[in-house]
């Protein structure tokens, strides 16, 4: 049987692709390609130009591929951005999801693994934050999500939906072996753009906050590299072709990195002393989002194996400097 990828030629989905290529998986993707990137997409798996939204597309691609799971990707992802165009992300986070698990329900699928976020926390009254966590989001993003889960556990206790939420913290990095990375133009993670800065591609960059409440006043974030949350899912999917009921797991190391940290790291591993500017706060950002772990490594025997800012960084930055001669794309 098959697995569906929305959103595989993307960066997160991209990795996906990859991690169950290694397994011997059977894999279609389906990808708009608005933010997506054919040449990151193995020439050997079915990739479906099309929207998630489009349900009988949908339905066609389950029916034509044999799909008996669903890894959903596909969404929208600037927490800034969503601030200004909150309706856009509603669309396309939530009211599209709606119409992919009416698919998925009415296709006979028994197993839905969804790509949420930290981003439904909020500014958590508590840290680290646990799965028990009660959901605060703060931003337009994060609420958009947060639905998708709700959505999923209404559908779950309706239909039989077997569904896995995963909630990311802040992924980065790039594959290992250099097949895959961050690739979106002007694209808002630190790392990227810190390495972007490191390459030229920037004139330097901005550190929007200074004055919050952390040891170096800058914001703190739980790293995961993108690899291991790729193989999480992989997990995740394992465990639920066993028998196991679908629930939510944080996906993070259990520590973070301050804003400065991280672009220190970047700074070290470049050799370039690109520069910074200082600027104000943005909105949606809280000071620190930090997990415990814990869930996923007991439930799922998750071990990262790239559990290191400076292996993350120095992914993110290899990737980077190939970019300008990677093959982003292919006809479809």
């Amino acid at each position: 049987m098959t697995i569906l990828i929305t959103g595989g030629a993307g960066y997160i989905g991209s990795h996906m692709v990859l991690d169950l290529l290694a397994t011997n998986e059977k894999i279609v993707v389906l990808d708009d390609l608005s933010t997506g990137f054919t040449g990151l997409v193995p020439a050997i798996v079915p990739l479906v130009k099309g929207d998630i939204g489009d349900k009988p597309l949908v339905k066609s691609v389950i029916e034509n591929y044999g799909v008996n799971a669903i890894m959903h990707f596909a969404a929208k992802i600037v927490v800034p951005d969503s601030m200004t165009d909150p309706l856009g992300y509603y669309l396309n986070n939530t009211a599209k999801a709606r119409t992919l698990i009416e698919a998925a329900v009415e296709s006979g699928i028994k197993n839905f693994i969804f790509s949420s976020t930290a981003a439904v926390y909020g500014e958590a009254g508590e840290m680290p934050v646990t799965e028990n966590t009660p959901p605060a989001p703060v931003s337009p993003y994060g609420r958009s999500k947060l639905m998708v889960e709700w959505m999923l556990e209404d559908a779950a206790r309706a239909y039989g939906l077997n569904a896995m939420v995963l909630r990311y913290f802040n992924v980065a990095g790039a594959d290992h072996a250099g097949r895959s990375g961050q690739s979106t133009p002007r694209a808002t993670h630190l790392i990227k753009t810190a390495c972007e800065a490191a390459t030229g591609k920037r004139n330097g960059m901005s550190v929007f906050g200074t004055d919050y409440d952390t040891p170096d006043g800058t914001c703190i974030r739980d790293y995961i590299h993108v690899s291991d949350l790729a193989r999480a899912h992989r997990l995740s999917l394992d465990f639920m072709r066993a028998g196991g009921k679908g629930t939510v797991l944080n996906c993070a190391y259990g520590h973070g990195s301050s804003v400065m940290e991280v672009i220190k790291a970047v700074k070290q591993a470049s050799g370039v002393d690109f520069p910074v500017s200082l600027t104000e706060r943005r909105a949606g950002d809280p000071p620190e989002v930090v997990a415990t772990g814990e869930k996923i490594r007991a439930l799922l025997g998750w071990a990262p194996a790239f559990d290191d800012l400076g292996v993350i960084v120095a992914d993110a930055l290899a990737w980077e400097k190939q970019l300008a001669t990677a093959a982003l794309n292919r006809p479809v």
